[in-house]
């Protein structure tokens, strides 16, 4: 699983979806958790994929590092860091060219040699 995962992390740095989706299986489910709070799920590989375009252009340049991983019971466990740079001013008051940089940690399960379910979490 982990040379699939690091294929999807290395398209999702690129920012290319279609190579993201290639590693997706079309049953995906993806979570985004923040502060331990469900924030977005999509369900198949085609509302993963509108988000994924939607979400593009938040950032002018974006990077996701792994800094530990441990796989058990089916289920991979990912330490990440996480970089970005905004590319459009948002209503919160960040604005474009601002830079974030936090740690997080995503779990990943697969099947039939995909990724079926995404979990993002970030606090």
């Amino acid at each position: 699983m982990r040379a699939l995962i690091d294929r999807y992390i290395d398209a999702y740095n690129r920012m290319d979806v279609d190579a993201m989706l290639v590693t997706i299986h079309r049953e995906v489910i993806f979570e985004n958790y923040t502060g331990g709070t469900l924030s977005v799920r999509t369900i198949g590989i085609d509302e993963l994929r509108h988000l994924a375009e939607s979400s593009r252009g938040l950032f002018s340049a974006r990077r996701q590092t792994i800094t530990g991983y441990s796989e058990a019971a089916g289920t991979a466990h990912v330490q990440v860091f996480f970089e970005g740079t905004f590319a459009i001013d948002l209503p919160n008051g960040v604005r474009a060219g601002q830079r974030i940089a936090m740690p997080g940690r995503s779990e990943f399960r697969e099947r039939d040699g995909l990724l079926i379910y995404i979990a993002d979490h970030s606090d």
